[in-house]
């Protein structure tokens, strides 16, 4: 078994590699490929699937309940604003830098240190899996939703994504809303037609101020937002369609099918959901995992953000090294100090529920 400065020292070259190497959703070939010769540098079998990596402790027993641990190699594209190059993994100041390095790198290669502690041990009381996974950044369907028939049966999930190592307890689904609004062209000098733009309004309106009557204790209340609309060819044609689209971030206090079907009572445009798979997720604060962060003085939150949580079947707890606000931002960083940190608390945790 390695000791946790090996395990850290480990993680932080990998970070480095993965890094450098471009791995935007659905083009995570070169990282896939890192994180496969790691493993087998390890000595660790795994299995593949597309871009996405699994594999099981030594001493595997299939009578025993398995905790998955989960996050993404998959990263968002580079934004304009960077004033340094996203695929430079340079160390300054205590920070390493790089595109991904926060937004899960981090997470992920701590995530990877605390199987790699616990892989040969014996008798557990849990089996541990851990999957490292594609798409995430796109919510694309060849990411972990593509493996978890493969997975077999699991108890519970901890996701790596940055939250300073405090646990989200709760994560707001996502509904994206296409809605279309229809009128009938006319000439705009003339008193004709039906506009369709003024009848989106009424809608727009509606989903504005639109109160759901059920708040989560953790996330709060549903959040609908008007974040694109589009309508009109000619400056002297009234146009007969209106289209705009809607953010929904859904609490756990609602499924989203029951939200859809609220949102189209109210409202008389053509509402078409993008998907309906983003599901909202909750974890009892009484589960042991939560309990075992707790014991060791972590806080507990409801995160307003989605990630691969929102495609689990299991109960699963978000946390991890980083700082959220970072994640998509010019100049993305990591304290070198959380990855170490993150990698001592996740084998805490995991030691108090699996020991």
């Amino acid at each position: 078994m390695q000791d946790k400065n090996t395990l850290y020292e480990n993680a932080v070259e990998l970070l480095k590699n993965l890094i450098s190497t471009p791995s935007l959703s659905k083009e995570e070939e070169g990282t896939f490929n890192i994180l496969c010769n790691f493993f087998k540098q390890n000595e660790i079998p795994c299995h593949t699937k597309g871009f996405n990596i699994w594999a099981y402790n030594k001493h595997f027993d299939s009578k025993k309940p398995t905790i998955l641990l989960n996050s993404h190699h998959d990263t968002v594209k580079p934004n304009k604003s960077y004033s340094r190059d996203p695929f430079a993994p340079d160390e300054e100041n205590g920070k390493l830098f790089g595109l991904g390095s926060n937004d899960a790198g981090g997470c992920l290669v701590s995530l990877i240190a605390a199987f790699l502690h616990f892989y040969p041990q014996e008798n557990l009381k849990y089996n541990i899996a851990v999957a490292t996974t594609a798409e995430e950044e796109n919510s694309g369907k060849g990411g972990i939703e593509s493996i978890l028939p493969d997975l077999g049966k699991l108890d519970f999930a901890l996701v790596g994504e940055p939250t300073l190592m405090d646990l989200a307890i709760a994560e707001k689904g996502l509904l994206v809303l296409d809605c279309l609004v229809k009128g009938k062209s006319g000439h705009a000098a003339r008193n004709e037609g039906d506009n369709a733009i003024y009848k989106a309004l009424q809608d727009i309106e509606w989903f504005q101020n639109y109160q759901f009557t059920k708040v989560s204790e953790t996330l709060g209340p549903i959040k609908m937002t008007v974040t694109m609309i589009n309508a009109g060819s000619l400056h002297n044609v009234v146009p007969d369609q209106c289209l705009f689209t809607v953010d929904v971030r859904i609490t756990d206090a609602y499924n989203n099918e029951d939200v859809l079907k609220i949102i189209r009572s109210f409202v008389s445009c053509e509402v078409t959901p993008r998907s309906v798979r983003l599901k909202p997720s909750s974890i009892p604060k009484e589960h042991p995992i939560v309990q075992a962060g707790l014991a060791l003085g972590r806080t507990t939150y409801g995160s307003p953000t989605t990630s691969d949580q929102a495609l689990l079947n299991i109960p699963s707890l978000k946390c991890g090294p980083g700082d959220s606000a970072r994640s998509h931002t010019a100049d993305e960083f990591i304290y070198l100090k959380e990855i170490e940190e993150g990698i001592e608390g996740y084998i805490k945790m995991i030691e108090r529920v699996v020991i």
